[in-house]
């Protein structure tokens, strides 16, 4: 049995996703709907338990009130959803405008009724680099300052999800220490700034538990040709790049329905462009976003330690 369960949230901040921590199953590329009706969090025990169980990735809770006082609280004003949807929805944070955007006002009204925080949740990959470093951290600022955006017109706030993309890192061929050294790391930042996170391979399990099977999906010329040339750089595993390739968009196929199913009232967000919208929830609000700050689009895990000014896209 997956550990992801079905649960709803009990309070008005940040809370905790549910995860089996799982050691690397078979290799595994890149970073880049049959959405259930469960409503699911992932909740953690502590971070440290790696290949023996369970492990924590809790995010840290960050406002001062909970519970289900709370979420009367929030639910019993009025929310101006436009008003929450423009907090984020901004040349600030977007790369350009968000795909199912017209999902976003019903999305935010359900959580405004439940008394509930925004839910975001977003693939976190792993690069060259096995360690932290200020391109991640200045990321995970990025993000806290999207949160506090939302948080100054929506008291119940808004929570970052990070999945970590333990699937296409092993594809990639990196090592499993260096991998898990990695997403420890991230984890451990994030929780600071009230995050929580998943490994995507749980998604995956907890998706065919509940029967979100994924259909076979032949990529279009462009995306291939895309996918074949993100390969080319960073694709270390068995095979040819244009296998890897392949491999690649097949596993997302299955995954992108995955978090469609577990996080059926989340935005998806990505710091990939439009053109890879297929390699996304067809059901979700699809928000572009900027990696570091306006103008910057590189993944931070490709970035060297050091390039926090970098700008190219």
């Amino acid at each position: 049995m997956s550990t992801l369960s079905k649960i709803t949230f009990d309070h008005a901040v940040p809370s905790a996703i549910m995860t089996k921590d799982m050691a690397p199953r078979s290799p595994s590329v890149i970073d880049a709907p049959a959405a259930a009706s469960e409503a699911v969090e992932l909740v953690s025990a502590s971070s440290h338990q790696r290949q023996d169980g369970p492990a924590a990735r809790s995010g840290k809770s960050g406002g001062k009130s909970s519970g289900k006082s709370g979420r009367k609280s929030a639910a019993s004003k009025p929310v101006d959803a436009d008003a929450v949807i423009k907090a984020f929805n901004t040349w600030a944070f977007k790369r350009e405008q968000p795909g199912n955007a017209e999902r976003l006002v019903p999305m935010v009204e359900a959580a405004a009724e439940a008394g509930r925080p925004i839910e975001f949740v977003l693939y976190w990959g792993k690069g060259p680099r096995a360690e932290i470093a200020a391109p991640d951290l200045a990321c995970l600022d990025y993000l806290g300052q999207l949160a506090e955006r939302v948080r100054q017109v929506y008291a119940p706030g808004a929570v970052f999800r990070l999945i970590f993309t333990d699937t296409h890192a092993t594809l990639n061929g990196h090592p499993a220490a260096a991998m898990n050294a990695y997403f420890d790391a991230i984890d451990a930042a994030a929780q600071a700034r009230g995050f929580a996170s998943t490994r995507l391979s749980d998604v995956v399990a907890f998706a065919r538990e509940i029967g979100a099977a994924a259909a076979e999906e032949e990529p279009s010329g462009e995306i291939l040709a895309s996918l074949i040339a993100c390969a080319a750089k960073w694709y270390r595993g068995e095979g040819s790049t244009e296998q890897g390739a392949l491999d690649y968009h097949r596993m997302n196929m299955v995954e992108k329905r995955a978090v469609a199913a577990a996080f059926p009232e989340a935005v998806f967000v990505t710091f990939n462009g439009s053109e890879f919208r297929d390699l996304f929830p067809a059901t979700m609000p699809i928000f572009y976003m900027y990696s570091l700050r306006r103008g910057v689009g590189v993944k931070p895990w490709f970035m060297d330690a050091h390039p926090v000014a970098q700008t190219s896209a």
